[in-house]
Parts: C-alpha cells; sequence; structure tokens
C-alpha cells in the first residue's frame, strides 16, 4: 500500500485528499463566520440575533444556504446568461484557490511555494474581475455602478497592501509565508513577532483589508441606501449565495494574513508554551470578531472620502515606510529588528 502512495496515481490521490481537507476546512468555518458576524452585531444592537435553528442558532447558517439552494435561480430577461452565471463561479473559486498556500502551522500548507505572496497578491487581484462581471452581465445601471465603484475601489487599496507586505518582505527577506513566520520566532514571544517593528503598518493593513475586501465602513460596491445592493442586486439564490460566500472567505483570507504577516500565525505568544495550528485558528477568529466589530460600531464612508483615503493617506504613507523599512534593514537600525535575512535570526 504504501508503494501505492509513491506512484503517480497515489500522489494525485494525496494532493486531492489535502484539497478536500483544505476546502471542507474553509466551507466548515464559513459556516460559523456567518453566524458570528450575526451574533456580534445582534449583541452590539443589544438583541439576540439567530437564536432558532439549532442549539443557540448555530444551524441557522445551514438553513440559510439550504434556503438558497432550492431557490429558482431568475436570470433577468436581456442579461448575459454565460457571464452572469460565471460571475459568482469566478468570485467563489478565486476567493478558494488563494488558500493553497496559507500555513496552519510548520509543514501544514497545500503548496509551500517561495513566491507564496504573489500568488496571493496575483489571485486577489484577480477577484475584481467577478464583480465587474456581475454587474456589467446584468444589463442594469444599477448593478454596473455597483461594479465600477468596486474596481476603483479594490485597485486604490491593493496599492497600498502591496506596499505594506513589500516592508515585511525586506525584514524577512522572503516571500515564503512559512519563512515569515519562523523569521518571527524569537526568545520574547509576543514582542519578536512583526507588529512592533512594523506597528504603523499594522492599522494600515487592517484598514485597507477592509477595503478590498468590501467591508463596512468601505462596504461601497453594495451601499443598499444608493446603489439597491450594487453588483449583486439581480443575483438570487445559488449565484448570490456563492457572491456571498466568496466574499467571506476573502475576509477569512486576511484575516490569516493579517496572523501571518505580524502576529507569529502558529507562534505560541509565550516563551515556553507549544506552538501549533490552534494558535493559527485562534489568532484569525480574533481578528475576524475585529472586522465584525468594525461593521457594527462604524458609519460608511462617502465615496469622495474612500477615495481621498487610499490614494492620498494610505498611499504616501506606506511608500514611505517602504523606504524607512530598507534603509532600516541595510544600515541595521534599532538593533536589528527590521533586518532578519536569516530566517529566525
Amino acid at each position: 500500500m504504501a508503494e501505492f502512495f509513491d506512484t503517480p496515481g497515489g500522489i494525485a490521490l494525496i494532493i486531492l485528499a489535502q484539497v478536500l481537507a483544505v476546502v471542507a476546512l474553509v466551507m466548515i468555518s464559513l459556516l460559523f463566520l456567518v453566524y458570528g458576524d450575526r451574533k456580534i452585531w445582534a449583541a452590539v444592537q443589544m438583541r439576540r440575533g439567530p437564536n432558532v435553528v439549532g442549539v443557540y442558532g448555530l444551524l441557522q447558517s445551514v438553513a440559510d444556504a439550504l434556503k438558497y439552494v432550492v431557490k429558482e435561480v431568475v436570470i433577468p430577461a436581456g442579461a448575459d446568461r454565460t457571464v452572469f452565471i460565471l460571475a459568482p463561479l469566478t468570485s467563489f473559486v478565486l476567493a478558494m484557490i488563494a488558500w493553497a498556500v496559507i500555513p496552519f502551522n510548520d509543514g501544514w500548507v497545500l503548496s509551500d511555494i517561495n513566491v507564496a505572496i504573489l500568488y496571493v497578491f496575483a489571485v486577489s487581484s484577480l477577484e475584481v474581475y467577478g464583480v465587474i462581471m456581475g454587474g456589467w452581465a446584468s444589463n442594469s445601471k444599477y448593478p454596473f455602478l455597483g461594479s465600477l465603484r468596486s474596481a476603483a475601489q479594490m485597485i486604490s487599496y491593493e496599492v497600498s497592501i502591496g506596499l505594506i507586505i513589500i516592508g515585511v518582505i525586506i525584514s524577512t527577506g522572503s516571500m515564503n509565508f512559512s519563512d515569515i513566520v519562523r523569521a518571527q520566532d524569537g526568545a520574547f514571544g509576543f514582542f519578536s513577532w512583526y507588529w512592533l517593528p512594523h506597528f504603523p503598518m499594522v492599522f494600515l493593513f487592517f484598514i485597507s483589508a477592509l477595503a478590498e475586501t468590501n467591508r463596512p465602513p468601505f462596504d461601497l460596491p453594495e451601499a443598499e441606501s444608493e446603489l439597491v445592493a450594487g453588483y449583486q442586486v439581480e443575483y438570487s439564490a445559488t449565484p448570490f449565495l456563492l457572491f456571498m460566500a466568496g466574499e467571506y472567505i476573502a475576509i477569512f483570507l486576511m484575516c490569516a494574513l493579517t496572523s501571518l504577516l505580524f502576529f507569529g500565525g502558529w507562534l505560541s505568544p509565550i516563551p515556553g508554551l507549544p506552538d501549533g495550528a490552534l494558535w493559527m485558528v485562534a489568532k484569525m477568529a480574533f481578528f475576524f470578531f475585529l472586522f465584525a466589530m468594525v461593521k457594527a460600531i462604524t458609519p460608511r464612508y462617502r465615496y469622495d472620502q474612500l477615495m481621498r483615503l487610499g490614494w492620498k493617506v494610505f498611499l504616501p504613507f506606506s511608500l514611505v515606510w517602504v523606504v524607512f523599512v530598507s534603509f532600516a534593514a541595510k544600515f541595521d537600525w534599532f538593533w536589528g529588528a527590521f533586518a532578519r535575512w536569516s530566517v529566525g535570526g
């Protein structure tokens, strides 16, 4: 039996099992993310939230998913049917395949490639096409305006996210997520992580992640009060479910990136405690809690404020930070905090 797994068929079977494990983890997490998002929002507004379907309402997300699956798929008469169906599939698939390079523990990664950051950045940049396709294929002005807003917004904040990540790459000397986590493994635990030397960029990255994933207060593509739900207004049933699932998966991916880039990934915050995947999951859950709290307590930005923040504040600040980190790494400022060329050093 062991010899079979050394054959091409056996290797393909192992890879398929690993892919299914990652997909299952993300999809099961998705159910609890939606539930948690609604419960947190309800708690802030002093109401109960989902509490009927299942124990404490835990099966509410399952019931909602089944409702979308069994409903009729309605396609507008003037829509481009092919593009209309491909749009939500594109958003969902691109959000899912980015998880191929996310490590949950040392060696627990589907594809441990040396250009993992470039891979994630490329895949996340393509997600805007699903939104544009959905808005254009609907053959309606409201979805089309929503898709154009989304394109401008995502492109604006992707630039800032890229520059922030470049600072981490300079400090580590690697674009591999596992190497970035190992570079944060120091004797001081929590204080050895990159959040301390890159402290200002943690806030910029988090806010840019909100804008990149169209979360409040930057949910301008949907903007219910202005655009009647924007690019997805003509969608129903399963296609709408795929759009929503893709958005939540992208949000969870940003939580994973924040954990890996600035907060040590699977590393324990206290020296002496064992590292492991539970730390990674706990950090991702914490950052999703922050995403949910921002949604519950902040009002929506105007569109001109959104673009001004991205181009006139975040972009110059992150660009100056890259220059600063480059000099700090080159000349070994701050006791080598910005220069960890040898991984883990």
